[in-house]
């Protein structure tokens, strides 16, 4: 009986498996990395109510992180600063700008503003900001230079992903700064900054959990 298929036909079967395999692992690639926080969250930034600008506040004016947000070193949250905060001054500057109007409603009628939630976390991740603004982490490490943040809104300058976080975890060393240096924006570290963090990591005891159950609990 003569042959239906010339012998090159044998070969099909590998390559189809070779293709399947190196399209499986193509797969894994582009889901890893359109599906992971640097691609899907950095660079998020949702409309506010009001167009405040960090760049306004912090750069030009000199305001310091805690003024608005007064929890961060004490609590696991960091607090969007009620009305109240914002009228300490605008009560007597900018009374009568339009971008205001909400500030002005929200203090007349004693309702809160519905600000927008920039960075996220999964519910399944614990993060306490008391926890690392007292040992040293500054704002800027993880949400970048909010100083040059205008009215166009806060963005997400990081990915806050379990990888991002254990860079820092495994190596405090390379992220820490002294406290009074926390909130402060375009901080630049000194030549000895290594030996002065191991030196604060070992008398403060500083030790970043790398274990699951320490986010995961």
């Amino acid at each position: 009986m003569p042959q239906l298929f010339p012998k090159k036909a044998n070969t099909l079967p590998v390559l189809s498996l070779v293709g399947a395999l190196l399209g499986g692992v193509l797969l894994v690639v582009l889901v890893w990395y359109y599906f992971s926080p640097e691609f899907t969250t950095v660079g998020y930034q949702p409309d506010q109510p009001v167009p405040y600008s960090h760049e306004l506040h912090v750069d030009k004016l000199g305001m310091d992180c805690q003024y608005c947000h007064t929890n961060v070193a004490n609590s696991k949250h960091a607090n969007i600063p009620p009305t109240q905060t914002c009228m300490n001054c605008h009560n007597q500057i900018q009374t009568e700008s339009p971008n205001l109007l909400k500030v002005r409603e929200s203090w007349a009628e004693d309702e809160p503003i519905q600000w927008t939630k920039v960075n996220h976390l999964p519910d399944y991740a614990h993060f306490s900001h008391a926890a690392h603004v007292d040992k040293g982490v500054g704002c800027e490490t993880c949400h970048g230079r909010i100083d040059k943040m205008g009215a166009e809104g806060v963005y997400q300058a990081e990915p806050l992903s379990m990888g991002w976080c254990l860079e820092c975890h495994r190596q405090p060393e390379l992220y820490l700064r002294p406290d009074d240096q926390i909130t402060a924006m375009g901080y630049t570290q000194p030549a000895n900054f290594v030996e002065r963090n191991l030196g604060r990591i070992r008398d403060e005891n500083i030790q970043p959990p790398t274990n699951c159950s320490a986010c995961h609990y």
